[in-house]
């Protein structure tokens, strides 16, 4: 079956690599029935422009770029009424969405992975009036994700976030806010929050793999309290390294809907890219929103009745 598909790169995502590998992404994909159409994008935006208006001639997307590409590739398709298969070949610094998947930092592999085209649906995340694929956090470390220059995070690679979060130690305070999730009302004052579809946020917290689903209709919300004492902290922080987060200061839960009162000039990131909280923020669920192409080992795992060869 002949494919037709729109293929976005971001030249600049990670260390720009990407460039040197887009001939042979077009080789592998065209060798298997794809008649490819390149879209470099050109600013902040520009991905979501190009796939909201985006024809129906097209049946597959595939996005080359990091995670705030991706976001930008999804957010379009959500206010597209083309029901596209979208593949994903990661490109940027941290990757961190994809390697829950197991998609392989390998573009020429990724790209033969979307060839075999097996498919499954994946949850994404509505944050008011914007979308996220794995997470909505806000607090400790989160401004690390968005603070570090693009053309720093090319020369630097992960060390780029790590500078900007160490950077951002000395100005951690803790934020009061009101969460109800579901029907769980949970109020306090937090160093961290993350509202998530994915198996780790800011690569730091890794979740259990048996709490974690990323078709299940339900984010993994987790809230770390301010602690009382340096005993606590240290807890918290042992928790997080073990995975245990069933700790005193730490709250671990599912939802399908998130409301957050009073966020208002609080700064939150939505898959690495920067977003000002307000008053009231509801996040929902979107179940099984994207058919997303994965590895055949992923989708076995996530979905026993994947869509294969479509």
């Amino acid at each position: 079956m002949k494919h037709n598909t729109f293929l976005v790169v971001n030249p600049r995502s990670g260390r720009a690599k990407i460039k040197n590998d887009l001939l042979d992404i077009i080789s592998v994909l065209s060798k298997n029935d794809h008649e490819v159409t390149v879209y470099p994008t050109k600013f902040g935006g520009d991905a979501t422009n190009a796939v909201a208006t985006l024809s129906s001639e097209y049946d597959t997307i595939v996005c080359c770029g990091g995670d705030g590409t991706l976001n930008e590739v999804i957010s379009g398709i959500m206010q597209n009424k083309n029901n596209y298969v979208l593949g994903y070949i990661p490109a940027g610094t941290l990757n961190e969405w994809s390697s829950g998947l197991k998609i392989s930092k390998k573009a020429i592999t990724a790209a033969e992975d979307i060839a075999k085209r097996n498919v499954i649906p994946l949850d994404v995340g509505a944050f008011d009036d914007r979308y996220f694929t794995y997470t909505a956090s806000f607090g400790a470390f989160t401004e690390a994700s968005y603070g570090a220059p693009q053309d720093i995070k090319n020369i630097l690679g992960q060390a780029a976030y790590l500078i900007e979060g160490i950077k951002a130690v000395g100005n951690i305070k803790p934020i009061h806010l009101k969460f109800v999730c579901d029907d769980e009302v949970i109020e306090d004052d937090f160093l961290f929050g993350s509202i998530s579809n994915s198996m780790s946020v800011g690569g730091v917290v890794h979740f259990d793999k048996k709490t974690v689903e990323l078709n299940d209709g339900l984010f993994e919300v987790m809230l770390i309290r301010n602690p009382a004492t340096i005993a606590d902290l240290n807890d918290i922080i042992d928790g997080i390294l073990k995975k245990d987060l069933n700790r005193k200061n730490i709250d671990f839960l599912h939802a399908r809907k998130v409301e957050i009162f009073g966020a208002n000039g609080v700064s939150f990131t939505l898959d690495g890219e920067f977003k000002e909280g307000t008053d009231y923020i509801k996040a929902q669920n979107l179940h099984s929103a994207v058919n997303f192409i994965v590895p055949e080992q992923t989708a076995r795992i996530h979905n026993k009745e994947y869509k294969k060869g479509e």
